[in-house]
Formats: C-alpha cells, structure tokens, sequence
C-alpha cells in the first residue's frame, strides 16, 4: 500500500511540476509580448545581452556626440552671421573710401564720410565681441570674454587665446566651434607687418577727419588694403562653411549608424510578434489540455481506490 500511495504522490507532484513550467512558459512569453523583449534575463542569451549592452553605451556615446554637433553647428552659424554682417560693413567702408578718393569732395563731406567709417569700426569691434551660444566670445579663442578690447586711441587690440576649441564629432571627428579674430580679420600691411580691419577703417576715418594732409590720397591708398581684407574675411567664411558642411556629413553618418544600432538591437533583443502570439497559443493548448487529462485522471476510480 506504500508503494501505491507514492505512486500516486510521483504522480500528482510530477503532473504538477508539468503544469507549472507550463503556466511559467505561458506568462514568459506574455512578458515578452507586453514587453517587447525576449531576453527576461542576461542569463537568457549571454553573448546576445553582452552586445545589446555594448549597443547601448554606443547609442548613449551618439546621444553626447550629437550634443557637440549642435553646439558646433550653432556658434558656426553664429560666426558666420557675424561675418556676414562684417562683410556687409566692409563693403560699405569701400564704397565710402572710393567717394572720399575723388576731387571733387569738400573737407566737410570727407570729415562726413569720416565719422561714417569711425562708426563701422566701432560695428565691426562689436560684431567682433559677438558671444557663443554659451555666451562666450565667439572669436575670442577659449576667452570668456571679449575678443578685442579698446585702448586709450580707441584701437581695437585683440585680447583673446591662440586658439579655438574643438568639439568631437564622433569616430575620432572633430571640429573647431570658430575661429579667433586674427585668423579672419588680420593681413599683412605692406611693410611686413600686420593690420587689421578695424584698425585699417578707423585709420581712414581719422585721416578724413583731418588726420592727413592728403585725405583724398589716404583714401586711396586705404582702397587696397580694404579689399585684401575683405579677401580675408571672405576666405574665413569659407572656412566656417566647409566646418558647417562638415557636421552635416558626420551627422549624416550618425543618424545611419543609430538605424543600423537600431536593427540589430532589434533582431537580438525584440520580440518576434507573430512567433511568440503563435508560441503562446500552442503553449496554452497544452496547458489546457494538461489540466484537463489531469483532471480527468485524478477522478478515476482506481486512483480513489489507490488513495
């Protein structure tokens, strides 16, 4: 009779047993349905959850690369609106110094055109003075401050670093966020020195304000140095639009490495919708048929006879 009764106990903890995995597989892949991932745990797939992890920090790494490429990207676009802006008051300061160089002028209209120039000098030191998009000097290098700064003459004289700063782009890319205001704003004077374009406009303002002898003279003499400065300025903006057009590129880039961190997230991790519904359908059939043979079995007559 002993043996009967732990025939009947196997029986019963075995069927037990079964249809618990069972309820256990069903609920495992309802998770995964209303989860959408069919790693419950790492120990599910090691190698698989290993470089689902190594896809997040990239993913994480893209989202602090994309951060740098706004930054750039804005203090790039503010550089060139300011240089646009300079370019737009060089223009005008030759336009005025080709009216100053003929005859026909008096002194007062000179002395006129004079006080027009001194006001795009003090236009250009504040477009010069622009701030960042962290309202840093955004031609001052790594200075916090301005970029130029007025001495007792009113001459503008740069006060900024070296260098500008770079930001990295992601895949060892960087760029530099602008440029200093020497790199863009300076040129050689003729002597073997260096000038730069405030200093050459507020020099012919000055001149035309009595400053010279030869106002008309100065004036065009000042013509060609305003136009090597204006070569300058173009060719710096050039610069910052190659430095734009290049985050365009690496975040061109970005975006496809994300779609394809993305897919293979995807096919490692998520869950096959119409595979596991099919799975979970087939497991609750069994489980119901399971229970229902359980059930049936349980009430015979010879297990109420054993028991």
């Amino acid at each position: 009779m002993a043996i009967l009764s732990t025939s009947t106990s196997a029986f019963f903890e075995r069927s037990r047993t079964d249809i618990k995995a069972l309820r256990s597989q069903a609920e495992r892949l309802q998770g995964q349905l209303s989860g959408g991932s069919k790693l419950d745990r790492s120990s599910d797939d090691p190698v698989a959850a290993s470089r689902l992890r190594a896809l997040s920090r990239l993913e994480q790494l893209s989202g602090i690369d994309k951060a740098n490429a706004s930054r750039a990207n804005a203090d790039l676009t503010l550089a060139d609106g300011a240089m646009s802006d300079m370019t737009d008051a060089l223009i005008r300061a030759k336009e005025l110094a080709t009216q100053a160089a003929g005859g026909t002028l008096t002194g007062a209209q000179r002395s006129s055109i004079g006080d027009e120039l001194l006001q795009i000098q003090g236009n250009l030191v504040a477009l010069a003075n622009a701030r960042d998009s962290s309202g840093h000097a955004l031609f001052g290098g790594e200075n916090t401050g301005d970029a130029y700064a007025l001495d007792a003459n009113g001459n503008a004289r740069y006060v900024g670093t070296a260098a500008t700063g770079s930001l990295p782009l992601g895949e060892g890319q960087s760029v530099i966020r602008s440029m200093t205001g020497p790199e863009f704003l300076s040129f050689p004077n003729g002597t073997g020195g260096q000038t730069d374009l405030m200093a050459t406009v507020k020099a012919l303002g000055d001149a035309l304000k009595g400053g010279t002898a030869d106002p008309a003279g100065a004036a065009q003499d000042a013509l060609a140095s305003l136009q090597t400065g204006l070569d300058t300025l173009t060719t710096g903006q050039t610069v910052i639009g190659t430095r734009l057009a290049w985050i365009e590129v690496t975040g061109d880039r970005r975006v496809d490495l994300s779609t394809l961190r993305s897919t293979e997230e995807t096919d490692l991790g998520a869950t096959d919708i119409a595979g596991t519904i099919a799975r979970l359908q087939e497991t609750l059939m069994v489980l119901e048929a399971s229970q229902a043979s359980f059930a049936k079995l349980a009430n015979l007559n010879l297990f109420s006879t054993l028991n």
